[in-house]
């Protein structure tokens, strides 16, 4: 290769190397700087979410008990209805004998 070939490829690569290092690296640079602020911010969300979900599952944990509440709900309800009938049958033996009574 001629002397002037030899200068012109060392012209090239030190262009090419100069372009790499102001150019290229700082824009990878703040590429990866941005990946790692996304990165850190949704660790962040997942920690605050990974909290509410931990008190909604606390909140949420007694609702199976609710069909109990309900069995006995209705259970209660049919006896609170047979003590009205008998209520209601004992007031009007009551009321009949008042009203034989006077």
């Amino acid at each position: 290769m001629s002397p002037g070939a030899l200068l012109a490829v060392e012209w090239i690569w030190s262009v090419t190397l100069v372009i790499v290092v102001l150019i290229i690296v700082p824009a990878v640079l703040a590429l990866v700087y941005r990946l790692m602020l996304a990165a850190w911010r949704i660790e962040r969300y997942l920690a605050r979410t990974l909290k509410a979900a931990g008190g909604i599952a606390g909140n949420t944990a007694s609702i199976p008990a609710l069909d109990d509440t309900i069995a006995v709900a209705t259970t209660i309800l049919g006896v609170a209805h047979s003590i009205d009938e008998h209520c209601a049958g004992i007031e009007k033996l009551l009321l009949g004998r008042v009203a034989a009574g006077k």
